[in-house]
């Protein structure tokens, strides 16, 4: 069967090599300048993001402790906890503000709890095989941080000389200049701060494109110095983010080269969600991936997703979005190539937009969607196909409707292919012929041979070891 594409790095000529040989097959990582060394614990990684305030009644550290049990066994690797910074009032929105406002580097919001509460979450997650990164704002602070006072200087300024929002509806916050040398310092000392003191595992960091790029990398060379980390940017160099006007900016496209193990897939999120209602056809994900292609090499990933602290506030829940292909895009973005993010709430099959500036508890629901999630998450874990950063893994987008998405990726003997339907009306998809024997991943099953038969907005997962 004729494939749209194909993405591999290390893929032998010869078709009488054995299989053995196949598996032996040395993966060499990504050419220079893709230097960054990624932490080894994230090669089967999905990363799961807590919204501490929303969480629970308490909103606190110990009170979201509680879950770790829970989400370790959806087999979560990786928490990314939203800023855990005092946040500022001067100019506040709502009655909590954003958490995106910080007023201190060096503190915890007591609302959230104390440096030992943190600390003591920190440990636990550790003793359960997860890591933790904490989200840093570094391009902009509050307008009544102290920095303001003792560093004048450290800010951009408008025609008046005031200080100014990095972008027109950010009215919270101000504008940090990092043309500073003594900035910069602070800021990387602020960020070795929390490594040193509460052990965390690195950082997701704000609109990282909007700080310099030579600022990302020589702080990862100092955090390095105590602990491998993991660095996620707020960034997308395939597409620049929706707040800039075209030509406001000129991108950084160097991100991931020394700083970032991960830059967010922006343009692919937003494929996606035009996929799911039917305004694109689905072969638009072949020109998506040959492009992604032409700027990274093979072992270089993007985070994919369907939802984020973000996307539901400004743009709706999943459910809002997409409707009844919700859990058929939640398939792709958990399998296809990329490091996977679940937000909170989605195991509650949440369908409301959380409150950004004001307590909104997320309504559990008895987590409806927990053994969806577990089922994708500990097939990502386990499944050798679908590695973290593995150049030598292959993918490839097979021929389908302009309604399905049918894909396979391969390691060796193992493969996994997924099929999904985003129309109303039932689909059958022609299978390649292989040799493995699969399995259907969700209903546990022998997979058919020949034919797929999708129900509407449906999915199938197979998987072969």
């Amino acid at each position: 069967m004729l494939l749209l594409l194909t993405l591999a790095a290390c893929q032998s000529t010869d078709k009488k090599e054995t299989t053995a040989a196949k598996q032996a097959v040395a993966c060499p990582p990504p050419p220079a300048p893709f230097t960054v060394r990624h932490p080894a614990w994230m090669d089967d990684a999905t990363i799961y993001q807590v919204n501490v305030r929303q969480y629970t009644p308490e909103g606190t550290f110990r009170a979201f402790e509680q879950h770790l049990p829970r989400l370790q066994q959806m087999g979560v690797k990786v928490l990314w906890l939203m800023p855990i910074n005092p946040i500022g009032k001067l100019n506040r929105k709502g009655s909590l503000g954003s958490a995106y406002s910080v007023y201190d580097y060096r503190a915890v919001n007591p609302q959230l709890g104390t440096l030992a509460d943190l600390q003591q979450l920190v440990k636990a997650a550790h003793g359960r095989g997860m890591y933790v990164i904490l989200d840093w704002v570094a391009n902009h602070t509050s307008w009544d941080n102290p920095l303001t006072k003792q560093h004048p200087d450290w800010y951009t300024r408008d025609a008046k000389g005031n200080f100014q929002p990095p972008v027109a509806d950010w009215q919270d916050v101000i504008d940090l200049d990092y043309g500073k040398p003594a900035l910069r310092r602070y800021m990387t000392d602020a960020m070795l701060y929390w490594v040193k003191e509460a052990d965390i595992d690195g950082y997701r960091a704000d609109v990282a494109g909007l700080v310099p790029t030579d600022f990302w990398e020589s702080t990862r060379q100092e955090l390095e110095k105590v602990k491998p980390v993991f660095m996620l940017a707020e960034w997308d160099e395939l597409h620049d983010p929706p707040f800039l006007k075209p030509g406001e900016f000129t991108p950084h496209t160097h991100l991931l080269e020394k700083a970032f193990d991960a830059t967010y897939a922006l343009h692919l999120h937003g494929l996606l969600d035009s996929l799911g209602r039917g305004q694109k056809p689905t072969s638009a994900l072949a020109r998506y991936y040959a492009a992604e292609r032409r700027m990274y090499p093979a072992g270089v990933q993007l985070m994919t997703f369907t939802s984020s602290h973000d996307i539901n506030a400004w743009d709706g829940s999943e459910y809002e979005r997409l409707g009844p292909n919700a859990q058929p895009m939640a398939v792709l973005t958990a399998l296809l190539p990329g490091v996977p993010l679940i937000y909170s709430g989605q195991e509650a099959a949440l369908k409301k937009r959380l409150r950004f500036f004001d307590k909104d508890t997320i309504p559990w629901n008895g987590y409806p969607l927990q053994d969806f999630y577990t089922t994708l998450v500990k097939l990502k874990k386990s499944h050798p196909a679908l590695r973290n950063y593995d150049a030598c893994a292959e993918f490839r987008l097979l021929p389908s409707s302009s309604k399905t998405v049918v894909f396979e990726r391969r390691k060796g003997d193992a493969a996994v292919l997924v099929a999904v339907n985003l129309d109303a009306r039932p689909q059958a998809v022609p299978l390649p012929a292989a040799e493995e024997a699969r399995q259907d991943v969700f209903s546990k099953q022998p997979a058919p041979a020949d034919t797929l038969r999708l129900p509407a907005h449906g999915w199938r997962v197979l998987a072969s070891q």
